[in-house]
């Protein structure tokens, strides 16, 4: 192998580590600023810790549309989503049984199915995601978020304050250095990601859907993982739910509203296999409130199947 490539595969191997510790350094900062200020663990859960562990996908494709590489904005998105249903929940399902909550059953995976057809709608109008696509997508963001702390309020479920980690100076500068961490790995991982799909001839659509994809999604595999282990089990799909809501509204809203995105209509096949994936994960557990082993196979089976295909199609 050129010498050349192995330095592109180690830098992009440093920008996921970039990537993923400046999350953790960010999530703590902030959950620690927000427990200064008194504001509830739950709330800080479904915001704050929502967002780091989005905050590598948003980085990468930000940093792709602002640099003019639309594909990979995008597909890292599609890419990441098709790994959190068909690889975290499969796996975890495969060593567990995920039972659901009825909350995530009537409310959050629906609104995932509804988000992700209206981005389909987005995208099939007119081939591109515009600014003010971006924008609606954003509006919609914030209005969930409002919504969830409204719910939480009103159920009674925001009271308590976790224990602050950190004073108020190594909370900020945890905060910076987890900025600075998601920003530059962002940067690394793009770049060398290109760099790579340019010299073995591969198209950045297949990169974004395989190797980027996959390595933003570790924070969430690790984290449904250590879930598992600790027998919180339907912290796993509350997990993977939220973080592809918030690969959808905040990932490719902020990137679109940036710089609007041009797509290639041979992304139509990602685009339809992500709205039915999301669509069987919500008929999966809908069927019987939770997911077993045999509905983790499966999804694992159409992962392996679906990146044979965009391997083969490249």
């Amino acid at each position: 192998m050129d010498t050349s490539i192995i330095i592109q595969v180690v830098l992009l191997l440093v920008g996921f580590v970039f990537l993923i510790k400046g999350s953790d350094f960010f999530v703590d900062g902030a959950s620690s600023i927000a427990s200064l200020l008194k504001i509830p663990t739950i709330i800080v859960g479904l915001t704050i810790v929502a967002f780091g562990t989005s905050a590598p996908e948003a980085a990468v494709s930000i940093t792709s549309s602002l640099t003019g590489n639309n594909a990979m904005a995008v597909s890292n998105v599609i890419g990441s989503n098709l790994f959190n249903i068909l690889m975290v929940i499969g796996i975890a399902a495969l060593l567990s049984e995920l039972v659901m909550e009825k909350k995530v059953l009537e409310k959050d995976l629906p609104f995932l199915v509804g988000i992700t057809v209206l981005w389909a709608i987005f995208i099939i109008i007119g081939w591109d995601i515009t600014n003010i696509e971006g924008i609606i997508l954003l509006i919609i963001m914030i209005a969930y978020i409002a919504y969830l702390v409204y719910d939480t309020k009103k159920s009674g479920g925001a009271t308590e304050v976790e224990k602050p980690k950190y004073s108020l100076p190594y909370s900020i500068i945890f905060i910076l250095v987890g900025l600075a961490g998601i920003i530059i790995g962002g940067d690394l991982v793009v770049d060398s990601a290109s760099a790579i799909a340019i010299a073995f001839g591969m198209s950045e659509t297949l990169i974004g859907l395989t190797i980027v994809a996959i390595g933003t999604s570790l924070p969430e595999l690790v984290t449904s993982l250590t879930a598992l282990k600790k027998g919180e089990n339907q912290m796993v799909i509350g997990n993977v739910i939220g973080s592809n809501i918030f690969n959808i509204l905040f990932v490719l809203g902020a990137s679109s509203a940036i710089s609007a995105i041009p797509l290639d209509s041979s992304m139509l096949v990602d685009v339809l296999f992500m709205i039915f994936v999301t669509f069987l994960c919500f008929v999966f557990g809908k069927t019987q409130d939770k997911y077993d082993r045999k509905e983790g196979a499966i999804l694992i089976a159409l992962f392996v199947i679906y990146m044979a295909f965009a391997i083969l199609r490249n």
